[in-house]
């Protein structure tokens, strides 16, 4: 296994067997990490998702249309994309450590402002604002994993801390109703932004690099740290960037696919109420059927390419074969609107949620592959900056649509097919996940 991971880095360090496996003697500070990491993408998604779910309820209260729905999603998107241009590049600059901790400042306080909103305009420039703070999640948490992880374990990481997006999602849907019931629709937004503050206390007073945590152990340390070595504080010019195949490889995957998840996010509520006539409190089980499915699909799409390292795989072969199962299990859900049995649309919608989920781990899991730890973030943030921009695109697309069509069928159809697609673009990109020669 060791000389097949060589083979895909470059040759400066040989590997020692004594520090390539972890038990229980080796410590779990890095798990800890890990949890910090879910919690933050709980707190995103939470964030993220009362817009959707106040969706009904905000239509009708400002006399929104879905073209102008769709405008509010696009400003959001608009700004993840604009902020992904400097983000990535921000926190590889100035550390994982406080780069988060300001991601998430200003994203919980941009959540909280969306309470002062009475007009269109208003609630654009909240969602612009939160979509700026909220681009520096995935940058920050995949840049923590390469620091804290070593190769043969960053999917099952990042599948792990990516299903916490799905217990965000979950947990909005019972909050979110009962917060608006109780207290109103502006309190929605209040109570759950201010989750964030709450996290930023406890990642400043846990989170350092491994190297300078006082809770690290020297063996979970050269566990850490074992296999082939990279640089860590390699600075990557987007002049450069934009010349490596290796990046777009990240970038198209995640332009081809990253739209469909957004469409789950913040259309989903719409499309049981519109398909299946459930109202707030009704869509709860559903939404909590495909958040789950997501969960699930997360941890295992990044626990399979994990698994088959460990088992002796190729790095390439084992990403690939996870991508490959994962764009697969998607497929089905070209029936979601057809079908006239809707749990059986709920079902196809949370195998295909579950299979977006496990894609991401391994798509973010090779930017970490091929690229030097130093470098991660500046990359994440290009892929994401071209997921944003095709999510742009999606928003209008789906919001065009539904006003012409109101059917989802062309739109399950586009969801359907997008990821084989975008699994055939990386793989001519990088065939091998050769890493990047900066």
């Amino acid at each position: 296994m060791d000389q097949e991971l060589h083979q895909l880095s470059s040759p400066v360090s040989t590997p020692n067997p004594a520090i390539e496996s972890s038990d229980s003697s080796t410590g779990n500070v890095r798990w800890l990490i890990c949890a910090l990491l879910f919690f933050a993408a709980s707190v995103n998604y939470m964030d993220r998702q009362v817009i959707g779910l106040l969706k009904p309820t905000l239509q009708v209260q400002f006399g929104w249309t879905e073209i102008g729905y769709g405008h509010i999603v696009l400003a959001f998107q608009l700004a993840y994309a604009a902020g992904s241009l400097v983000i990535g590049k921000l926190i590889d600059r100035i550390g994982t450590r406080l780069g988060f901790a300001l991601a998430v400042l200003f994203w919980s306080l941009s959540a909280m402002a969306h309470a002062a909103a009475a007009s269109m305009l208003e609630f654009g420039i909240a969602r612009f604002s939160l979509g700026i703070g909220e681009s520096g999640s995935f940058p920050a948490s995949i840049k923590a994993v390469a620091e804290w992880f070593p190769a043969k374990e960053r999917a099952n990481a990042i599948g792990i801390f990516n299903s916490g997006t799905n217990l965000g999602a979950i947990l909005a849907p019972v909050i979110v109703p009962w917060l608006m019931i109780r207290f109103g629709w502006r309190m929605a937004f209040i109570g759950t932004g201010a989750l964030g503050m709450l996290w930023i206390v406890a990642w400043l007073a846990l989170y350092h690099s491994p190297e300078e945590s006082k809770l690290v152990s020297p063996k979970e340390l050269a566990y850490i740290r074992s296999g082939p070595a990279t640089p860590t504080n390699t600075s990557v010019p987007w002049r450069t960037l934009v010349r490596l195949p290796q990046a777009w490889a990240v970038a198209l995957g995640k332009f081809f696919t990253d739209p469909i998840w957004w469409f789950y996010l913040f259309w989903m509520p719409d499309f049981l109420n519109r398909n299946l006539k459930l109202d707030l409190l009704g869509m709860r089980l559903p939404l909590l059927l495909v958040y789950t499915g997501a969960s699930v699909g997360s941890i295992l799409g990044g626990r399979l390419s994990s698994s088959l390292i460990h088992r002796g795989w190729t790095v390439n072969a084992s990403r690939k074969t996870a991508l490959l199962v994962c764009a697969l299990a998607v497929t089905p859900i070209m029936l979601a609107a057809r079908t006239t049995n809707a749990w059986f649309a709920v079902g196809l919608v949370a195998v295909a949620a579950g299979a977006h989920q496990g894609w991401s781990a391994n798509i973010f899991a090779i930017a970490s592959d091929m690229f030097p730890r130093g470098a991660v973030a500046s990359v994440v943030g290009f892929g994401t900056l071209f997921g944003a921009m095709s999510g742009m695109f999606m928003a209008e697309v789906v919001g065009y649509i539904l006003q012409r069509t109101g059917s989802y069928v062309l739109i399950f159809l586009l969801a359907g097919s997008a990821y084989l697609v975008a699994l055939s673009v990386v793989q001519a990109l990088a065939p091998r996940l050769k890493p990047a020669e900066i």
